[in-house]
C-alpha cells in the first residue's frame, strides 16, 4: 500500500463494509469523515469504522464514501468493487436527435380528431331577444353625493 494513502475501504466478513484511516490522518479527522459518510466506529475495534444499515444499497453508498473523500483531496485504497473508479458506473445517457419523438407526437396529432374548425361542437346559438334592454335613468351617478 502507498504511504501517502489517508482512508482504506474494504468487504468485511462480519462487519459489512469497513473503513479505516492510516496514521497519516489524525483519529479526530478520520472520525469526523466517516460519520458524515454514514459509517460508525466498531466497539471492538476503535481504528476500524462499519458502514450503518449495510443492507440498504451498502456497495453503493460505499463507493460513494470513497469518490466523496477522494474528492476532499484523500488518498484511498478500496477493494476493486468498491472503488468506483474501477468499478462500472451507470450507463450514459442515450443522445438522441428528437426526431423519432418528433414523428411520434406527429402520428399521434394525424390520427385524433381536431376542434379547430368544428363548429358543431360548439353548441346552438341561442336566439335574439325580442325585448330591449331596459335603461335605468334614476340610479345615481357615480361619484355624486345627495
Amino acid at each position: 500500500m502507498d504511504p501517502r494513502t489517508h482512508f482504506v475501504f474494504r468487504a468485511h466478513p462480519e462487519h459489512g463494509f469497513v473503513a479505516s484511516a492510516t496514521p497519516s490522518v489524525s483519529g479526530h479527522l478520520a472520525h469526523w469523515y466517516l460519520t458524515r459518510e454514514q459509517f460508525e466506529p466498531v466497539p471492538d475495534a476503535p481504528e476500524l469504522f462499519r458502514l450503518t444499515e449495510p443492507d440498504r444499497d451498502g456497495a453503493r453508498r460505499t463507493r460513494q464514501a470513497v469518490h466523496d473523500l477522494r474528492r476532499h483531496g484523500f488518498t484511498v485504497d478500496a477493494d476493486v468493487a468498491l472503488d468506483p473508479a474501477a468499478s462500472p458506473g451507470p450507463p450514459p445517457p442515450l443522445l438522441r436527435n428528437g426526431l423519432l419523438e418528433r414523428r411520434s407526437r406527429l402520428a399521434r396529432a394525424s390520427a385524433g380528431r381536431t376542434t379547430q374548425h368544428d363548429t358543431a361542437s360548439a353548441g346552438p346559438v341561442p336566439p335574439k331577444p325580442s325585448y330591449a334592454p331596459t335603461v335605468h335613468l334614476n340610479a345615481p351617478a357615480a361619484g355624486r353625493s345627495r
